[in-house]
Order: C-alpha cells, then sequence, then structure tokens
C-alpha cells in the first residue's frame, strides 16, 4: 500500500520547515511506503525553497518528497486538487500546513478506508473529538453558521466539512477532484458534495486538533467568499457542469 500526502502551502515557509519533517519520519516510522507533495501556491516567501532543501539529489526512483509550484496564487482548492491529480498512492490524504490535525491521527481514517468506507473525513464537531485549542470565540461561532448553511444548501449529515485533513481511497480521489470547480477554501463542500451525489460512503472521525493562531483565514472576508462558493456548488450542479468531465 502507497500512501500520498499533499499538502498546499501558502507562504509557509517557517511552518513547513518542520512540517516535513514531522510527516517523513511518522510515515517512516510506521512502515508507509510514501510520498508527501508539496503545492506552493504562489507565495511571495520562501515557501518553495524551503521545500527544496527536503528534495532529493538523486533523480533515481520516484522522490519522496515533491514540489509543485503555482505560477501564481490561485487558492486552497486548485492546490489541493493539482496535488491529488498527480499523485501516485492508493490512499491520498490531503492535510493543512500547519499540522492543525496531527499526522499522527492518519491511522483513524486509514482504518475505516480499510474497513470499506470511501472517504474518511477529520472532525472538530463530534462528541469524541478532543480540541485542545479552541479557535476564538467569533471564529467558532462564525464555523457554526457556516455549517448550518452546508446543511441547508449543500451537504446533510456532516458536522465539520472544513477540516483540513482528509483522506480518499484513489480512484475515488482522482474522481471527484476531476470534476471539481471551486478553487477557494469551499472545496471541501465542493467534493463532499460530490461525493454523495455519487453515492460514496464517507465517514466523519474525531480527531484530536489545535488551533493554529497564524491561520491566512479572514474571518469576514472569506466567510462572504466561502458563502457565494456554497451557492456556485448548487448552481454549478444546476447548469450540469459536474456532468462535463474533467475541466483544465
Amino acid at each position: 500500500m502507497k500512501l500520498s500526502v499533499v499538502i498546499p502551502a501558502y507562504n509557509e515557509e517557517k511552518r513547513i520547515e518542520s512540517t516535513i519533517p514531522k510527516v517523513k519520519d511518522y510515515l517512516e516510522k510506521e512502515g508507509y511506503e510514501y510520498e508527501i507533495i508539496v503545492v506552493d501556491d504562489g507565495s511571495s516567501d520562501r515557501t518553495a525553497e524551503t521545500v527544496r532543501q527536503f528534495l532529493p539529489r538523486s533523480p533515481v526512483g520516484l522522490p519522496q518528497i515533491q514540489l509543485l509550484q503555482n505560477k501564481e496564487n490561485r487558492g486552497k482548492g486548485f492546490s489541493v486538487k493539482r496535488g491529488v491529480l498527480n499523485s501516485k498512492g492508493d490512499y491520498i490524504l490531503f492535510s493543512d500546513a500547519d499540522l492543525s490535525t496531527p499526522i499522527e491521527e492518519l491511522d483513524k481514517l486509514l482504518k475505516h478506508l480499510r474497513a470499506g468506507f470511501d472517504i474518511a473525513i477529520a472532525s472538530r464537531s463530534l462528541k469524541e473529538s478532543d480540541v485542545q485549542v479552541h479557535q476564538a470565540w467569533y471564529r467558532e461561532r462564525m464555523g457554526k453558521i457556516f455549517n448550518l448553511l452546508v446543511k441547508i444548501f449543500a451537504v446533510r449529515g456532516i458536522k465539520d466539512t472544513q477540516c483540513g485533513f482528509k483522506c480518499f481511497k484513489r480512484e475515488i480521489a482522482y474522481e471527484l477532484f476531476s470534476k471539481q470547480r471551486l478553487e477557494g477554501f469551499s472545496f471541501d463542500v465542493e467534493i463532499l458534495y460530490l461525493a454523495r451525489k455519487e453515492g460514496y460512503s464517507i465517514k466523519e472521525v474525531p480527531v484530536r486538533w489545535y488551533n493554529s493562531p497564524q491561520t491566512r483565514v479572514s474571518a469576514l472576508r472569506d466567510s462572504v467568499r466561502m458563502l457565494i462558493e456554497l451557492l456556485k456548488v448548487r448552481i454549478n450542479d444546476w447548469k450540469g457542469k459536474y456532468e462535463r468531465g474533467p475541466q483544465d
């Protein structure tokens, strides 16, 4: 079994320097055959240079750590899609660069994929979830409002669609991300909406989670964008855009 870990990164030179070794060390300790794909989303800092320090110096074989660079800032959704569609693993995980969900929580998700689920997603909102460091109260409140809107307009039955730690079986990941249209933060909702539309099974898994105080998500600006994107999911479906196959 080969595992792919996709990490979108925008101006993450400080955090990515510790994230890559943490992910690499854990996967090797657990004996996984793996690849780590970092997608630099047009960063203006030294994110790409920092990742290059970890790249193999020999072209022999498949590199365990890879760097993909967007020519310009395109968004988290675009970056995750690019990483997923360039991955080769039997299971494909995407994880936020800050490891708010520690990489050690991966086995909880893989357990359910091995048991037959098609998709396993980390959740901060289940009774058994262990949120060690909470977001500011206004962010938590806005998150609850957004989740309510998600249930109304797109995906019911999932308490937390936005946790940046989700794992897919390869064929299913390729199918869903090939149809993805959104490039911003609401791409998670779109992917889960498409998964439900296709009848795939989704397991929401309680995890340990730490809020990162250096979050790049604007509570007001990005919340408005996410709401607009949420409406776009239904509009895209109504226009039949998800039936037209992959989009470059």
